[in-house]
């Protein structure tokens, strides 16, 4: 009887092992794929799109060399996610067109830096001002004009936005 109970025992032990390392709470998914890797040295600038409506990263590879200027990856975030960003769902609320009309400036007391916009920015939906403040949050941090952590202030010909931090640094 003993060699049954204790043989019961390790039958039960292992099957509550089982369930317990079955049943930890991580869900199977599909195979989740990415771009295919970069050759040579990586050239590519950070902009911010939306997937799901929250804000992701995304590093838009460049032909150039040297460091793109802030203006110029405002542009690209402006021209909105290409083909093979928007086949994996990702949009942007930035409007067609919306950049930068003068070079961005640091602000006069060190509080972070202004964009002035070429058309309205404040009918500006939360979703694309994040996407603006982010983008040129990370364009300016080689520079040494700012860094993630520094209030952006999106101007345009109808006003100013309130200053503003990335949300996601």
């Amino acid at each position: 009887m003993t060699g049954r109970r204790a043989g019961s025992a390790l039958l039960t032990g292992g099957l509550l092992l089982t369930l317990l390392a079955t049943g930890c709470g991580v869900r199977p998914s599909d195979v989740i794929t990415g771009r295919s890797a970069t050759t040579g040295p990586a050239a590519g600038v950070d902009i911010y799109l939306l997937s799901h409506g929250r804000l992701a990263l995304v590093i838009r590879e460049t032909k150039e060399r040297s460091m793109v200027s802030p203006e110029k990856t405002l542009g690209m975030l402006a021209a909105g996610p290409d083909e093979s960003e928007r086949s994996q769902g990702l949009v942007s609320e930035v409007p067609a067109g919306l950049v930068p009309a003068s070079p961005v400036k640091p602000n006069l007391d060190g509080s972070g830096v202004t964009v002035t916009m070429t058309g309205a920015v404040l009918p500006l939906t939360a979703a694309a001002a994040d996407q603006i403040i982010c983008t040129l949050a990370d364009a300016l941090a080689p520079t040494g004009q700012g860094d993630s952590f520094s209030p952006v202030t999106i101007a345009g010909p109808d006003g100013a936005r309130p200053p503003r931090p990335c949300p996601i640094k």
